[in-house]
């Protein structure tokens, strides 16, 4: 019997299921991903580890938040909400467990937060029994999303995340135009979350603010990404930093440049700070996004830079070039060709689990050490910033190597 017989039959059988056979096989298929051991991969540049499957996936949301599970009401089982994607995910450490608030996108384009728990941080991510129910502010938020983890010196964790609401001076007939600012909320067990008021920025719109958390002259700090548009960064001249007074009425009146986005870098058009920074003893490991325009549309990779463990808006440390870029299946999804992290953990031992989205769809995971992020920074080359100088620094490696010749 060929293959496309047997195909046909298996189909034909899997129509004529009955809902407690088809409930079986949900149930099943289900608990099989979610018990998926996930193995790392070896690491060729040395600098942090990929590893083979996603770890979070829009097949991973609980079965109780998909199906009616009433036979009455759902005779042939079928899904009743749908969900597109789960990415973007802030990460924190609490009581023992790997804690993500992951962006998830229902079919209906709308996204909000849930937590995912794994008991190890590369895999066995389990979703909380409900999202999180975020409170309102006077101005509903039409979406949130990308939420950054901070936990604080005052004894709260924060979530900064996006919230976009459609533009009121948008002209007639224009239903996208959109308006991005700075969500705030805070929490101390992750369930029950507090609402403050958003961001003041009078530098424009708020899509990439990250909390720093240490008090700094007794005001509370953010890095931050002004921006002219919604989409376009217009004069926005990178990630930038700032001071508030004020946690309960956060408002940012001045803000500096720490990372200016610059011509005919992976970060030319735009970027903006990842998940909050990671503190060593030779200064704060940062991790952010970079965009760059191509002929397929804009190409989003993560880089790495460090800043000056007493002034954390000064950059020391910058390795030239993409850190992380979206690689074989990672570059397809939703938005293709894109990686992107807002969440990250730092164990006692001093390993780093870095987690990132690929293509606006699924959720991974890469693990490196402080040791090695710290090397990675301090002693990679800079971005020189013309091609005859990337030359001469790919010579002088070579120079330096000759010595070695008889290990290669």
């Amino acid at each position: 019997m060929n293959d496309l017989v047997v195909n046909n039959i298996k189909t034909y059988r899997m129509k004529k299921l009955s809902f407690e056979d088809r409930l079986n096989k949900i149930k099943h298929d289900h608990k099989t991903l979610i018990e998926k051991s996930n193995k790392e991969r070896f690491s060729t540049n040395g600098i942090y580890a990929r590893y083979e499957n996603p770890i979070l996936t829009r097949d991973h949301i609980p079965l109780s938040w998909r199906y009616d599970f009433n036979k009455e009401t759902n005779p042939f089982l079928m899904e009743r909400i749908g969900f597109n994607a789960t990415f973007n995910a802030g990460a924190i450490k609490l009581n023992g467990k790997y804690l993500l608030v992951v962006r998830v996108e229902g079919n209906d384009r709308k996204s909000f937060f849930a937590v995912a728990e794994s008991p190890n941080g590369v895999d066995n991510f389990k979703f909380w029994d409900r999202p999180i129910t975020l409170p309102q502010n006077k101005k509903p938020d039409t979406n949130v999303y990308d939420m950054r983890l901070t936990q604080h010196d005052d004894g709260y964790i924060y979530g900064v995340f996006c919230t976009e609401r459609k533009d009121p001076s948008a002209p007639e007939g224009d239903t996208s135009t959109a308006v991005a600012e700075a969500g705030i909320a805070r929490t101390k067990d992750m369930i029950i979350w507090e609402r403050l008021p958003d961001l003041v920025s009078t530098t424009g719109q708020q899509r990439n603010v990250v909390l720093f958390p240490h008090l700094i002259d007794g005001k509370y700090a953010f890095y931050t990404r002004p921006q002219d548009g919604f989409i376009d960064t217009g004069k926005g001249g990178g990630v930038g930093f700032g001071l508030s007074e004020s946690i309960e009425k956060p408002e940012v009146k001045e803000e500096i440049i720490v990372d200016p986005k610059t011509y005919h870098t992976i970060y030319e058009v735009k970027n903006g700070l990842g998940p909050a920074p990671i503190k060593t003893e030779f200064g704060w490991l940062q991790l952010a996004h970079g965009v760059r325009n191509t002929a397929a549309g804009l190409r989003y990779t993560l880089y790495m830079f460090m800043t000056d463990l007493e002034k954390p808006w000064i950059v020391t440390y910058k390795p030239n070039g993409h850190f992380i870029a979206p690689l074989q299946e990672e570059r397809v999804g939703d938005v293709s060709n894109v990686v992107f992290a807002n969440g990250w953990i730092k164990d006692d031992d001093g390993e780093v689990k870095i987690y990132y989205a690929s293509s606006d769809t699924r959720m991974h995971v890469a693990t490196s050490s402080v040791d090695k992020l710290v090397d990675y920074c301090m002693n990679s080359p800079q971005d020189r910033l013309y091609s005859h100088l990337s030359v001469r620094t790919i010579n002088e490696l070579i120079d330096n190597n000759k010595k070695f010749m008889d290990l290669i």
